[in-house]
């Protein structure tokens, strides 16, 4: 057979199977990893995998996979891992990982760089703006070629909270799940304990805005296990957390639907200065109060990227030797 037949009967093979597919428990899961640059992605990554390798730049867009038995002597899960590298600037590479045919098994991990305030909601927004629209367009697909699947995507996202939960009317649950780690929380616990309120109220908003779950991280062991029991469930299947932690004053730790707005509070400001804000979301006013207190930095991702081909981890010999001669 040549390459054209094999590539045919597996197409045919797929499509076949497709309807069988719809009754069977999804068992690969799909994980992005996004947020800013050099805000730990990879290591927070490499440790959910294990692996003591040590951690390099990522460059655009990276995958890596990781399988996992639940029990001796049965078939291993795999979670197919993608990272994307250069903060914001790439962000249009979301669009590769995330596809119809593995949207009711993919997940995406924001990691936040908690020592950057005044880069930390740019860079959610705009991460989380492309993600959205990107996974609605394939939504909107579904709803017409399978609409079976596109209903139980929004209805698995709806059961984040309970219908008895005051807010359920009041927040816009993401379209697929979300997990916001809050990483270097070591150089956060530095910081002014004003000034970690703030950004811990508004991340909590935030998150239970979305339906996300929110977990602060640093290099501790004890805080990356439980980063990674997060990572595992989303990855794996394991079960949840039940604990909370929501004092600002130590690593925050809240799964999915367990926050409220009412424990939340209002947005750290001044009665008189909500008045004055024009918003027409929860969600707007609460970036103004937040910008407020940290104005955004207009930061260029791009601008302090190496080339990527006079990298060595990249060098391959006669590629490089071709390339010089064109270059002379």
């Amino acid at each position: 057979d040549t390459l054209w037949d094999l590539a045919i009967a597996e197409v045919e093979k797929r499509e076949n199977t497709d309807d069988d597919a719809k009754h069977v428990e999804v068992w690969e899961k799909s994980l992005l990893f996004m947020g800013n640059k050099n805000g730990g992605k990879t290591t927070i990554l490499l440790r959910c995998l294990e692996r003591g390798e040590v951690p390099k730049p990522t460059l655009a867009l990276e995958y890596t996979f990781g399988r996992r038995a639940r029990r001796h002597n049965t078939r291993k899960d795999v979670a197919h891992f993608w990272e994307l590298g250069g903060g914001t600037s790439l962000q249009e590479l979301i669009r590769i990982p995330i596809t119809s045919n593995n949207i009711r098994s993919f997940a995406v991990v924001l990691v936040l760089d908690l020592s950057k305030p005044n880069e930390l909601w740019t860079t959610m927004e705009k991460l989380l703006q492309v993600t959205r629209n990107h996974t609605n367009k394939i939504l909107t697909k579904l709803e017409t070629t399978n609409p079976e699947v596109a209903a139980e995507i929004k209805q698995r996202m709806q059961n984040n909270l309970q219908r008895d939960h005051p807010d359920y009317e009041l927040v816009d649950p993401f379209p697929i799940p979300l997990l916001i780690i809050g990483s270097k929380y070591d150089i956060f616990h530095e910081f002014d304990s004003e000034v970690r309120k703030i950004i811990s109220k508004t991340l909590r908003f935030v998150a239970h805005y979305y339906g996300a779950s929110l977990v602060f991280t640093s290099k501790s062991e004890a805080l990356l296990l439980k980063a990674r029991a997060f990572i595992n469930h989303l990855a794996f299947g394991y079960d949840k957390s039940k604990s909370v932690s929501v004092d600002h004053n130590k690593p925050l730790f809240i799964p999915a639907g367990l926050d409220s707005l009412s424990q939340i509070g209002p947005p750290p400001t001044s009665d008189s200065d909500i008045g004055e804000m024009r918003v027409n979301t929860p969600l707007e006013l609460w970036k103004k109060v937040f910008e407020k207190t940290f104005p955004p930095e207009s930061c260029c991702d791009l601008q302090d990227t190496k080339d990527p081909a006079q990298d060595v981890q990249y060098a391959e010999y006669e590629v490089d030797a071709m390339r010089a001669q064109k270059n002379q």
